[in-house]
């Protein structure tokens, strides 16, 4: 199985000022949700992993995280594409838990979940705790430069806190191209509709 873990808040949806507390904070980076389309085309699984301490913080529950991740599933079936599942750890730093990135304990679930060695998963994201923890579990990594790691330069070298070894991308549309075959970057997806 070809499976992605990617990150969500500035890879996927554009940051909030804070956090992204309703499905109205939601907006989708522009071409992120095509590049993940063009994967699924080409047989690849997407799954987001994603810290929400806003949940342990009480800014939002779980109706609004069910809210906010329908509104992303609507709008990516509606370029055709689809995420797999969403993994949440719920928790502030303060908690300790296992799951909150950097700790690997949510990559852990996903790839005993579907069944993969973390050693055949890619971890795609914008900020260095989505990359460590990818480290932690010897994936293969890739930062694309949007959201935290927008200042970053592809073919630059990483600065320190970035995991050794990172293939650094300028978008997610151009990570997706690097990655599929010549042959599947020109096929054709479903025109897109408006979607709320």
């Amino acid at each position: 199985m070809k499976i992605a873990i990617l990150d969500r808040d500035g890879l996927l949806n554009m940051p909030g000022d804070d956090y992204i507390t309703s499905a109205d904070d939601w907006v989708a980076v522009p071409g992120a949700l095509e590049a993940i389309a063009r994967l699924n085309h080409a047989g690849w699984h997407v799954v987001v992993a994603t810290n929400q301490p806003g949940l342990g913080r009480g800014l939002f529950d779980v109706v609004a995280l069910n809210a906010i991740h329908a509104k992303m599933h609507r709008q990516m079936a509606a370029v055709g594409g689809r995420i797999d599942a969403v993994f949440y750890c719920p928790h502030t730093a303060e908690e300790e838990c296992g799951c909150r990135k950097p700790a690997p304990g949510l990559l852990e679930q996903i790839c005993e979940r579907y069944g993969v060695e973390p050693h055949d998963v890619l971890v795609v994201g914008n900020c260095q705790a989505h990359l460590q923890a990818g480290a932690a579990v010897g994936a293969k990594l890739h930062v694309v430069c949007t959201g935290q790691a927008a200042e970053l330069v592809p073919g630059q070298p990483l600065p320190g806190g970035w995991p050794a070894g990172a293939q650094v991308h300028a978008s997610l549309a151009q990570w997706a191209e690097q990655l599929l075959p010549a042959s599947l970057q020109s096929s054709p997806l479903p025109a897109p509709s408006a979607v709320a």
